[in-house]
């Protein structure tokens, strides 16, 4: 897929458009490309049965609509020399999730956050090179975060991405 000629997928923090209900071509549009995210329009267009003007047109709404976040590569973390990854619980301060959220954004080898219910407020998680980064990133970074009040590291002894292969 040409990045130059699809539409630019929406930033952090901007008002997206209600959803639009997807139909069956827009689900099997999003399963092709979550299976292979370089899938060619023509063969994206050959695959759901459409024209090449419609899969485009159908690409850059579900593009503009926020339904796909963007394209990218699914690492191995181990073989990119990240081969210790761990989830980290944290209890915030109350309503200071934003704050948090952006301050987390920037943590090296940060993978996922989420606000959650429950016994914590935060779940991250993080790759590093080794435990000593880890250790730093927790005890150094993490710490350092005023509206963090406690944290919990559970570290990943074996993972398996559930989402399609590519």
């Amino acid at each position: 897929m040409a990045p130059e000629q699809m539409a630019e997928p929406p930033e952090h923090g901007l008002v997206l458009p209600p959803p639009r209900p997807l139909d069956a071509i827009d689900q099997d549009i999003l399963q092709m490309l979550q299976a292979d995210g370089r899938a060619s329009i023509r063969s994206v267009a050959e695959r759901v049965h459409v024209s090449r003007a419609n899969a485009y047109a159908r690409i850059n709404r579900l593009l503009e609509d926020g339904v796909i976040r963007g394209f990218g590569a699914r690492v191995n973390h181990e073989r990119a020399g990240q081969g210790t990854s761990a989830y980290i619980t944290l209890k915030i301060v109350q309503n200071s999730w934003r704050t948090v959220r952006e301050q987390l954004r920037q943590l090296p080898g940060a993978s996922h956050i989420a606000l959650v219910g429950g016994d914590f407020d935060v779940l991250l998680l993080v790759h590093t090179s080794d435990n000593r980064a880890l250790r730093e990133l927790v005890l150094t970074r993490l710490q350092a975060i005023p509206e963090v009040l406690s944290s919990r590291t559970l570290l990943v002894f074996e993972e398996e991405d559930l989402e399609p292969q590519g």
